[in-house]
């Protein structure tokens, strides 16, 4: 149907435009500029907040005990924002039979290592190095001699939470 309101036609459900004047109009718009602002505040807020990265491959294998062995890199298959920085990791490994005394695993950075406590952990050891650098997972076992069955890492994971 078509009607003529206040001079202004209506063509169906078309609704009028508001008066300008109107209280109930600006109070609207204000609650969609607050609401818009607090959004983009937010979102600001949860990018400074960080993000993470995971990666996982199969490891490495100790046969002789004396001996390092370091697993190939776990490394971020995605961009890392410039200058983020690890807040922490989250490590998992898994070996073919249970660990063989005087298993001694450390989680590298280019910079630095630290000794893991367990087969699965978080630590904070590595907080303030490049989030984009590549981990890596090193075997001993002390002494001299063969290791048998050799240790065998099946799998091993890392997730690395940066700022």
């Amino acid at each position: 149907f078509v009607a003529s309101v206040g001079g202004i036609v209506k063509y169906g459900n078309q609704r009028q435009p508001p008066d300008t004047n109107d209280v109930n109009h600006w109070f609207s718009i204000m609650k969609r500029v607050i609401s818009l602002a607090l959004l983009m505040i937010s979102s600001g807020c949860a990018s400074a907040a960080g993000g993470s990265w995971s990666a996982d491959s199969t490891g490495a294998t100790l046969s002789h005990k004396g001996v390092s062995v370091t697993s190939r890199s776990l490394s971020p298959s995605v961009g890392i924002p410039a200058g983020a920085t690890i807040q922490d990791v989250v490590w998992r490994y898994q070996l073919l039979n249970p660990a063989p005394a005087g298993l001694a695993v450390q989680l590298c950075s280019p910079l630095r290592c630290f000794w893991l406590d367990s087969a699965n952990g978080q630590s904070s050891a590595l907080q303030g190095e490049s989030a984009a650098s590549p981990l890596t997972m090193t075997l001993q076992i002390p002494g001299k001699g063969v290791i048998y069955p050799p240790v065998r890492v099946v799998s091993q994971q890392v997730i690395v939470n940066y700022r």
